[in-house]
């Protein structure tokens, strides 16, 4: 029996989003007008599609796209919190499932030598083509009418979990956070025992406030503690590993 630890990216391990943060690797820091008002609600991963055409058009190399992307900040107490993962896998697994895409991630995560926190990434897959350009791709299709038409967290979530007690792994306590209104659906296959973690004074966390109390085919069980710095997960990590005695072989102080 292990904790699940599972993290959105953007203003959650790192304090910006990546998908914009990427514009910055433009002479001028800017798009045009032709590409930055061609965004369709619930279709970013096309619009990046279109945005990271242009960044390749104007010449500018993967080389220069990923020194841009190493240069984004993580949210205050995330490096300390992942490095805590890290030394912990014999207890702890770590997923994230983002909207970003799989190079930004790779790339950020590599240049903070914390790769080896996170198990497992399920976000957009993205690759150089054969002029050089990055291009990204929908992660997969789903039904769910609450998440854009590229990623149903929640059914990312499912699977994976369906995968691993296939595999004679169960979580004793799952810790989901987040801070985006795509970070809600996910939360609603969270048991009593796990922990959904809304950052404090975004999204996700005003939408499970409305939640509470009100009827309907959406309930959240899950145990909902905001956080505002790396620092608040891991006091709440580590809790919880103290709490239990089947952790304490594993847990390094």
């Amino acid at each position: 029996m292990k904790i699940l630890m599972v993290f959105d990216f953007d203003h959650t391990v790192v304090d910006a989003n990546s998908d914009t943060w990427v514009v910055r690797c433009l002479p001028d820091k800017t798009l045009p007008g032709s590409v930055e008002n061609s965004y369709r609600k619930g279709y970013w991963t096309e619009y990046m599609g279109r945005v990271l055409n242009y960044i390749g058009e104007q010449k500018v190399s993967p080389d220069r796209v990923r020194s841009v992307m190493e240069t984004i900040p993580f949210t205050a107490g995330m490096t300390e919190l992942l490095t805590f993962i890290a030394e912990n896998k014999s207890a702890i697994d770590c997923i994230v499932i983002s909207d970003s895409n799989t190079l930004f991630i790779e790339w950020i995560l590599h240049a903070a030598g914390l790769q080896a926190a996170v198990d497992k990434v399920f976000t957009n897959p993205a690759k150089l083509n054969e002029l050089g350009h990055i291009e990204v791709q929908c992660y997969h299709s789903h039904a769910c009418d609450q998440c854009p038409v590229n990623l149903c967290k929640k059914k990312v979530l499912e699977l994976y979990l369906s995968e691993q007690s296939d595999a004679g792994v169960e979580y004793e306590q799952i810790f989901y956070a987040g801070d985006g209104g795509n970070d809600l659906c996910p939360t609603s296959c969270l048991r009593g025992r796990d922990v959904v973690m809304p950052r404090k004074g975004y999204t996700l966390e005003k939408l499970l406030a409305k939640l509470e109390g009100q009827e309907g085919n959406f309930s959240v069980r899950a145990k909902n503690i905001a956080w505002s710095s790396g620092t608040d997960i891991l006091r709440e990590l580590k809790a919880s590993m103290q709490s239990e005695p089947w952790h304490m072989k594993y847990y390094k102080y």
